[in-house]
């Protein structure tokens, strides 16, 4: 019996690697992309086929799905993980920082949704897994970009997932919470690339310490532990439309039925308080 194949962006480290390693243990032929292949050279001396992928450029985006398709001729899984966050104020941030960030967060797994559903729903089956984050619920000041890149993706899905029901095709949103990743390393760089208006000293001081929000600190869940979810969302008959990932993430959806006005003021009083 054939193997299932699962094609998994943002493989070079955190989630990606790990969810690579997941499936393979499990005995799927496993595709795991990173913009740098030299960044996923342990996974494919782990057994996992390696390319490189960067999920901005269409030429990529076909290159790789094409080559699935030809050495296995399905993919049963696809894993939209590659993502980064670009923290600041509204005003601070570029425009250009804005389109970056929705060209990675939300066109990406939209260039490769749009290229593996043909072969989906031809077979009448398969699974589009996209990593979201909590942030793609409540959205927090210095995070309006970040979050709503990750609203955009919980819309993109919630529509997606409804769309191809007919074809046997599942969509499912993974909402992590704080992951013990590298990325509040690369939030960080972000941040520091901004030139501040000088307006937002306070909410500057607030995101010094982003594994608050990134990872590592109260509550952060192991990359090991997101990667179990994706697993079983890919091999569920039925995955849930939605899966909040450690105890952070569940207690945080509940911020959306929190009035807006209360919310605000916590916001207020946290400021107040650094």
């Amino acid at each position: 019996m054939q193997p299932k194949t699962v094609l998994i962006t943002g493989s070079s480290s955190g989630i990606g690697h790990a969810t690579a390693t997941a499936f393979l243990d499990e005995g799927w032929e496993v595709y795991a992309t990173a913009r740098n292949p030299a960044d996923v050279e342990t996974l494919g001396e782990q057994g996992c086929s390696i390319a490189t992928l960067d999920v901005t450029e269409d030429d990529d985006v076909e290159r790789v799905v094409d080559r699935v398709m030809d050495e296995q001729g399905r993919i049963d899984c696809l894993v939209n993980n590659a993502g980064y966050a670009q923290f600041g104020p509204t005003e601070d941030i570029p425009v250009d920082a804005v389109q970056q960030q929705f060209d990675v967060n939300v066109y990406g797994p939209h260039r490769l949704t749009r290229a593996v559903l043909p072969h989906m729903r031809r077979r009448r089956d398969g699974t589009i897994v996209n990593v979201s984050s909590v942030a793609g619920r409540v959205s927090f000041p210095g995070g309006g970009t970040y979050c709503g890149s990750k609203f955009a993706l919980e819309a993109m899905t919630d529509a997606l997932r409804a769309e191809v029901d007919e074809y046997g095709i599942d969509a499912v949103l993974i909402e992590p919470g704080p992951v013990e990743t590298g990325f509040s390393e690369r939030a960080e760089r972000e941040l520091e690339g901004i030139e501040r208006s000088g307006a937002y000293d306070a909410f500057y001081d607030v995101f010094e310490d982003t594994q608050a929000i990134g990872g590592g600190g109260l509550g952060a869940v192991s990359p090991e532990r997101v990667a179990d979810d994706i697993l079983n969302a890919a091999s569920a008959t039925k995955p849930a439309s939605r899966v909040p990932v450690g105890p952070v993430a569940r207690a945080a959806v509940l911020g959306r039925f929190v009035p807006d006005a209360l919310r605000d003021r916590a916001f207020s009083l946290l400021e107040r308080l650094r």
